[in-house]
């Protein structure tokens, strides 16, 4: 099998054809080189061209802008003072008030995110809500003695990092050519880390400075990312399902074209626009609204919301964190006290492993790479957590270096897995698994769960702690011997697949130990309306009579692939079409 290799791909030559289930004279492929292959474009796509790059930069900033704002909240102690004095200002209550606010923003920022992305559109939604991020901001610099003002302002920033939570992986996911979809979704992740670690320098660079100015300036340099990311953002094109969907059907077919590199009669282009016309024609044919509770009741969407929400809520019970809260302590025994140092330390192992994850991502797949890095992270907290109850002294843990540093290896072999697998991943699969339609509402759910765990971490993490000190560790442990399972049992394998295909999968109930080596013509070919359509309402599908595609019964033959029965491959991306289930290229 041919394997991608980069941005330039050879071209196969236009000979054979996509498999279409059933009738081939059938006017599903209404394009002209779905109709005559020889007239498709036959020149090499060229996947990593400059769009994609700027998109990858551009768009990524909106992980940038909620790790800074999450590093600048980590590391907090800089805000505690007094505006008019530069002493000690915020009492506990305070504080915590002001925490709680920010998460309640950001909860409330993936829940309005939705509708509003839903009906203005993906780009102008992620401007609108880089604008409240800095009005939030703006409230907060100006504060000259009213601690209430900082709240206000936090929360109103919360609500826009919320919205961009949503709106960064879901922009990415519905855009990026399907062969480095999961690498440019995990670059999400890749910008969260780097701004995090900013913050981190930034606090640590403004750590003796006793005026105001050692939390206005954190703040103001924070102007410069939302900024550029609001302002480029009405440069680059919408989303090309969003647009289809609306009946731009000449702009999605040019935005599929530009980030493919390729020209608009391209063979990928077309096969693309297949994908989502049938799509989007089996959902239209159970009639056309879809109000929102069919997030439950759709097909199969019951399933997928609930998993959405549970993988988000395990990425953050998988105890990332967790180091974060300890790590002075542990540092401690070497000598490092500094909360600063030992951040910044932690933050770059953090950035510098991400990058593997988007090697990772595309090379192994999702399922493999999420399941072994549960693994690993288990392991890694398992012996954490002894070291730290039986041979560390809480107390005085310089007196025992030897078990301080082995918890340092293992604290930072845990953050290279977390941000090799789940911290990237997981994002990426909650952007492919929900159908166009439900996206905006599942990805608002999902990303709210994410949130809601981790105030709920952040917030009883010192109590627990100082119950039962590092043992606090087995209970991640568990939580990732969890997340495993959990993989293994729900979750699709969806790398290289488009996003029509992965919806059709979970509607026909693919066995998830059995979703990588599945085979759309296993089913009868891709779903289209010749063999299924979603009954009124949502709540289940409707299929042709000889094809149960779940149950194993007979389906009617279908004849040798030729270019009468679909579309040659000839976009030169090395890769086998959807239709013949074969996977396996690499980045």
């Amino acid at each position: 099998m041919s394997r991608f290799k980069g941005s330039d791909t050879a071209s196969p030559p236009p000979t054979g054809g996509v498999m279409a289930s059933g009738n081939a004279t059938n006017a599903r492929a209404q394009s002209p080189a779905s109709l005559d292959p020889e007239k498709a474009d036959t020149s090499p796509a060229h996947i990593m061209n400059l769009r994609v790059l700027i998109m990858l930069v551009l768009v990524s900033m909106g992980g940038f802008i909620f790790g800074y704002d999450t590093g600048k909240s980590l590391l907090s102690s800089n805000m505690d003072t007094n505006p008019k004095t530069g002493g000690p200002g915020f009492s506990n209550v305070r504080s915590g008030l002001i925490v709680a606010l920010l998460s309640i923003g950001t909860l409330l920022g993936c829940l309005i995110a939705a509708p509003i992305a839903d009906m203005f559109g993906r780009k102008y939604s992620i401007t609108f809500w880089n604008i409240i991020f800095c009005v939030g901001v703006i409230v907060q610099i100006t504060t000259t003695g009213y601690w209430l003002q900082i709240a206000l302002g936090r929360w109103v920033a919360g609500l826009g990092v919320g919205g961009l939570s949503v709106l960064t992986p879901m922009y990415q996911s519905e855009t990026a050519p399907r062969q480095i979809r999961g690498a440019l979704v995990s670059a999400y992740q890749l910008f969260i880390t780097l701004g995090i670690l900013v913050a981190y320098c930034i606090n640590f660079g403004t750590e003796a400075d006793s005026s105001s100015r050692s939390w206005r300036l954190p703040m103001g340099i924070g102007f410069i990312w939302p900024v550029i990311m609001g302002f480029g953002m009405l440069f680059m094109r919408e989303s090309p399902r969003w647009e289809y969907r609306r009946g731009k059907i000449d702009s999605a077919k040019a935005t599929i074209a530009k980030v493919y590199g390729v020209s608009e009669d391209h063979w990928e282009v077309q096969r693309e626009l297949r994908e989502i016309k049938e799509k989007l024609d089996a959902e239209n044919a159970g009639g056309k609204n879809h109000p929102w509770y069919e997030i439950f009741t759709g097909p199969a969407m019951t399933y997928r919301t609930l998993l959405g929400i549970s993988l988000q809520a395990l990425q953050q019970l998988t105890g990332a964190n967790f180091f974060f809260y300890y790590g002075t302590t542990v540092f401690a025994a070497t000598g490092i006290s500094n909360s600063y140092v030992t951040s910044m330390i932690l933050g770059g192992v953090n950035f510098g492993t991400t990058f593997g994850g988007l090697y990772v991502v595309e090379h192994f797949g999702r399922r493999k790479s999420l399941i072994t890095g549960a693994i690993w992270m288990f392991m890694c907290f398992m012996v954490f957590a002894s070291v730290g109850h039986f041979a560390l002294d809480p107390i005085n843990p310089q007196n025992s270096p030897k078990a301080g540093a082995a918890m340092i290896v293992f604290a930072c072999l845990f953050i290279a897995g977390f941000a090799m697998t789940w911290g990237p991943i997981v994002w990426c699969i909650v952007g492919e698994m929900y159908p166009t339609r439900y996206r905006a509402k599942c990805m608002a759910l999902a990303t709210a769960s994410n949130w809601v765990w981790n105030f709920l971490i952040s917030f009883f993490t010192p109590f627990i702690t100082a119950a039962i000190d590092y043992r606090y560790g087995y209970v991640f442990a568990g939580c990732c011997a969890l997340a495993a399972a959990t993989v293994y049992f729900f979750v699709l394998e969806s790398q290289g697949r488009s996003l029509e295909e992965i919806d059709t999968m979970y509607v026909l109930g693919v066995k998830p130990w059995k979703s990588s080596k599945w085979r759309a013509e296993d089913a009868g070919g891709l779903v289209n309306t010749d063999e299924i359509t979603f009954t009124p309402g949502a709540r289940g599908i409707r299929k042709a009579p000889g094809r149960d595609m779940t149950t194993g019964q007979q389906v009617e033959s279908i004849p040798p692939p030729t270019a009468q029965h679909g579309i040659t491959d000839v976009s030169g991306t090395g890769l086998v079409p959807e239709s013949s289930g074969a996977r396996g290229h690499h980045i």
